[in-house]
């Protein structure tokens, strides 16, 4: 397709002022407001449908399952989701509070933070840029979007239809590489939600620094896998982590990484993958029956390929390079940790299986590394669960299953540490853009003031002793 035209700075500029003058002015506040442009997301997926699996499909080779079950799909349901609980997220709480204060009417409100930034990824191009919006939406932001430039037909796509759904006052795309991106995070934001690399989460994180505005990183890293041959069904496990890492041809921040298991398990696991491997694709990977997806371009076709030949482990299930950008998934036995495959996240569908002595030796060599944003573990051992729990950091654990955890929208999705910070999905979405706004009325009549009396200059000795009392509390043994 055609070059993406870039939008200009100016405009970008002019745009950033609009959204801002909007939110001042107060129009996204009323949940009516809210209602109708989260009601106009989910028609904007359910209409277009057939035009967004055309730009998944232009952009990443997406087959039409895997456009439906991980974005369109999600993304409708997002948006109901927040329609049915909008009033709910919204309505103010009252805490529970000590009985001294109790005519304080103490309250925490949910206030929208203002005009927002979301820069979103090629890899999932729709639904991790329309689930942050939807967070906003619901919240009472304005949104400025910036989709990767490197997935252009679905760019290109929002760019036309987002101002025909939602309030173009309010929410609006901006097109761009490198030079435009600067210039919008040379604009000020009351907070920015970024997901991609963390070499690029560092340069968002330096660029909000400076004006002090919070950011979502929603990042990746090696997200491992922990097969415990002594307590599982290896076919299904390998079946579930091969699901899992042939998704978008292994471009998914939550793809399996890389997988321990013991050393007495490696054949079986891997003669399971062949199994499964088998099953997915009868023709091969490569045959145009299997529609696999595609890596993103040449620079990452070379990649692959070049981790493919470096690698000291030996290829025994797949690997083979193919037309348009297409290479099978690759199973890697016999792998080290120093080895080219283990030096930073494939993305990629590449495999590398580590032998390890038994669980507390993956359970080392996982501490040792950076934090992930998911750590998959295949157990029906308690023990083993528990070590898992309790010895190691990650954004999420999820035990014998991959991928299946970016649709439980009950539970928040986001890293830690170099995998990033903050999260989102149903209501913690929300709740990445409403600040928590504190509040009390305290009485201004004679009864209250006649207690706060003992405040005011000049400080007297007994006033020193009631309210010394918080100080001198009991405190228990243990």
């Amino acid at each position: 397709m055609a070059s993406l035209k870039y939008t200009p700075k100016q405009h970008i500029t002019e745009i950033h002022s609009r959204l801002s003058k909007t939110f001042r002015e107060g129009r996204t506040l009323p949940l009516e407001y809210r209602r109708k442009q989260l009601l106009q997301v989910a028609r904007l997926v359910q209409e277009n449908a057939d035009a967004i699996m055309a730009s998944l499909k232009a952009d990443l080779g997406r087959h039409p399952f895997e456009a439906t079950l991980p974005e369109l799909g999600p993304m409708v349901s997002s948006a109901l989701h927040a329609v049915e609980n909008l009033d709910k997220w919204n309505s103010p709480e009252k805490p529970q509070v000590e009985a001294w204060r109790s005519g304080w009417d103490t309250t925490i409100f949910k206030a929208p933070k203002g005009t927002v930034l979301s820069i979103s990824p090629w890899n999932f191009p729709w639904v991790l840029t329309i689930l942050p919006l939807i967070g906003a939406i619901a919240a009472g932001c304005t949104c400025l979007i910036k989709p990767s430039e490197h997935a252009q037909a679905s760019a290109a796509l929002m760019e036309k239809l987002i101002p025909q759904y939602l309030d173009p006052d309010a929410y609006a795309v901006c097109l761009g590489a490198v030079e435009e991106t600067t210039h919008i995070l040379g604009l000020k934001w009351d907070h920015i939600f970024y997901t991609g690399s963390t070499s690029v989460g560092r340069i968002i994180a330096e660029a909000a620094a400076k004006q002090l505005t919070p950011v979502t990183l929603e990042l990746g890293g090696q997200s491992p896998v922990f097969v415990d041959g002594d307590s599982t069904n290896i076919e299904i496990a390998a079946k579930r982590i091969l699901w899992g890492k042939q998704q978008n041809a292994g471009q998914v921040c939550v793809a399996p990484n890389h997988v321990f298991v013991q050393e007495q398990y490696q054949s079986a696991l891997v003669e399971a993958l062949r199994k499964a491997y088998d099953s997915f694709w009868p023709k091969g990977p490569l045959d145009s029956s299997s529609e696999m997806a595609c890596v993103l371009n040449a620079r990452h076709y070379e990649r692959n390929k070049s981790l493919l030949s470096r690698t000291k482990g030996k290829v025994v299930i797949g690997g083979q390079a193919g037309q348009d950008l297409r290479i099978e998934p690759a199973i890697v036995t016999g792998v080290k940790l120093d080895d080219p495959l283990m030096e930073e996240e494939i993305f990629g569908p590449i495999l590398p299986i580590i032998p390890v002595a038994n669980v507390d030796a993956a359970i080392s060599h996982i501490q040792s590394g950076s934090t992930p944003l998911v750590i998959y573990v295949f157990t029906e051992n308690e023990e083993t669960k528990n070590k898992f729990v309790q010895r190691t950091q990650s954004g999420q654990l999820i035990l014998n299953e991959t991928f299946a955890q970016v649709a439980v929208y009950e539970i928040p999705f986001g890293g830690q540490g170099q995998s990033g910070y903050g999260s989102y999905l149903g209501k913690y979405s929300f709740d990445t853009f409403t600040h928590q706004r504190g509040y009390i009325n305290v009485p201004a009549d004679a009864r209250t003031e006649g207690f706060m009396q003992g405040r005011y200059p000049p400080y007297s000795a007994p006033a020193l002793e009631f309210f010394s009392q918080a100080l001198k509390a009991k405190i228990p043994d243990a």
